[in-house]
């Protein structure tokens, strides 16, 4: 039996905490999550974020970044929560808190980052969603709701083309934050990196960096498009300008550190964007090394790799590609594809078995309806691999499906496996530093180190600069290479 809060109840909850003042703005304001219950959800969400997601496998960044963060929370309002700070080993570009005092930042964003003051931007904007309370405050909105594993997000991973079908934060619910915890977090960044002794300009320039990756979104490589429900990064650039400008006014700027060779030493050699084991983008192939096969996408497509599913979508038309493994499968690959289709709610409209280069295969066409798109038009195949079923699937809503037809088409032909030397070949990208030489462009530096792998334009914005603004002879700054 279910007992139900009565009003009188949650009245009486409510008189309980009333009188709770918030640590970092020192306001009352009534919450129903003590102090115990923020860390203990963090305690016992943080080994699920590490499994889902991955401990980046850098000893001395982790540390460095363990460092930085201490030194942050000692000097915030909440010296005592019991803070962790990991880099997780995603290539998304992000930063996300969990309550009670655990920290998480992607090795995808340091690359963006240009220097420390920026990673201490960061950090210190997450540890304000903490001693901020701004989980609580969410918690008691839901007038007690279970928050289950809730992170709360500076960023928020991309979305994607295939909501309810692929939707991917590694199986993470991301608290969306509103306009105001956003930029009381931007805020109390500014001060705990001014009272720490680093340069409050770098919550700034860090928020600049995602103006431009903002405005550069849909187009640029490799670059996550920033959910509209968050406050726009330049709207917050301006926002905290008086709070920098108050900041420095207590102290010169040349005493206020930015230690970016000490940054760019510990950024130099980090994976970015896909690790082999996960599957990594060449030009517009994808390799996957443990499961050993390739495929070729459309040119100019844009390619969203995750844990469960690779999703690819035509520039400015609904049309997209799915990948990815059939759970346990049982039965001949004709009845594993009509099956799984049918369980997913499509009707199939024809079907055969085919040979995809020396693969045993199904093909069939499906119909079937999808929240935004309506009724949609699927080519799927099925292709069995290396005692394991893959689904590649091209759809489209069924007005246009005829014409998007033969591409999905020529996409299913280029499935292939790889021998064992073309996968033990498959290497990371991976940051390194550069030197600019006269006459040097951010394309021509683009096309010397990775051959197409990273975009001009990503590359400045990498490198604290708009697209627009060229590199200076002589400064060092991050590139990408293959391998």
């Amino acid at each position: 039996m279910r007992v139900h809060p009565t009003a009188a109840s949650l009245a009486f909850a409510a008189s309980l905490t009333a009188c709770a003042t918030n640590p970092a703005t020192g306001k009352k304001q009534i919450s129903l999550m003590s102090e115990q219950q923020e860390i203990a959800l963090g305690q016992q969400s943080d080994p699920e974020v590490k499994r889902e997601m991955g401990v980046y496998d850098d000893a001395r960044l982790q540390e460095y970044v363990q460092g930085i963060g201490m030194r942050l929370a000692r000097a915030s309002e909440r010296p005592n929560l019991p803070w962790h700070f990991t880099v997780v080993d995603s290539p998304a570009v992000n930063a996300f808190a969990l309550p009670g005092g655990y920290i998480y930042i992607t090795r995808g964003i340091l690359p963006f980052l240009d220097d420390e003051a920026q990673l201490a931007g960061v950090l210190g904007h997450e540890i304000g969603h903490v001693t901020a309370r701004h989980a609580a405050q969410q918690y008691t909105s839901q007038t007690g709701a279970g928050l289950g594993l809730t992170l709360l997000s500076i960023f928020v991973p991309e979305a994607r083309p295939f909501q309810g079908v692929a939707e991917q934060v590694a199986g993470l619910l991301f608290l969306k934050y509103g306009r105001d915890d956003e930029r009381q977090a931007d805020g109390l960044g500014v001060r705990y990196a001014s009272r720490t002794g680093w340069n409050p300009t770098g919550v700034q320039d860090m928020l600049t960096t995602l103006s431009r990756l903002d405005q550069a979104s849909g187009s640029t490589k490799g670059v996550p498009n920033w959910l509209s429900t968050h406050p726009a990064p330049q709207d917050r650039v301006q926002k905290i300008d008086a709070l920098v400008r108050e900041a420095l006014a207590g102290a010169p700027p040349s005493s206020l550190a930015t230690n970016r060779d000490v940054f760019l030493q510990h950024v130099d050699g980090v994976i970015y964007g896909d690790a082999p084991s996960e599957g990594v983008m060449r030009g517009n192939t994808f390799l996957h090394k443990d499961l050993r096969f390739a495929m070729t996408f459309p040119a100019a497509w844009e390619v969203q790799n995750t844990k469960e599913q690779v999703v690819a979508k035509a520039p400015e038309r609904e049309e997209y590609l799915l990948l990815q493994l059939i759970a346990q499968p049982r039965g001949s690959v004709q009845q594993v594809a009509q099956t799984s289709m049918a369980n997913a709610g499509w009707q199939q409209v024809s079907g055969q078995r085919a040979n995809v280069n020396g693969l045993d295969a199904y093909v069939g066409t499906y119909q079937g309806s999808m929240q935004g798109l309506g009724n949609v038009g699927t080519l799927a195949a099925h292709i069995v691999h290396d005692q394991r079923v893959f689904v590649l699937a091209g759809l489209s809503p069924a007005k246009q499906f005829r014409s998007a037809a033969q591409e999905f088409e020529r996409a299913i032909q280029s499935f292939r496996p790889l021998t064992r030397a073309e996968a033990e070949n498959i290497r990371p990208n991976r940051v390194d530093l550069y030197i600019v030489r006269p006459n040097d462009t951010w394309a021509s530096i683009a096309q010397r180190a990775a051959d197409g792998t990273i975009k001009p334009s990503t590359l400045a914005i990498m490198n604290d600069h708009d697209p627009n603004q060229p590199p200076r002879p002589g400064d060092r700054v991050k590139i990408v290479v293959e391998g």
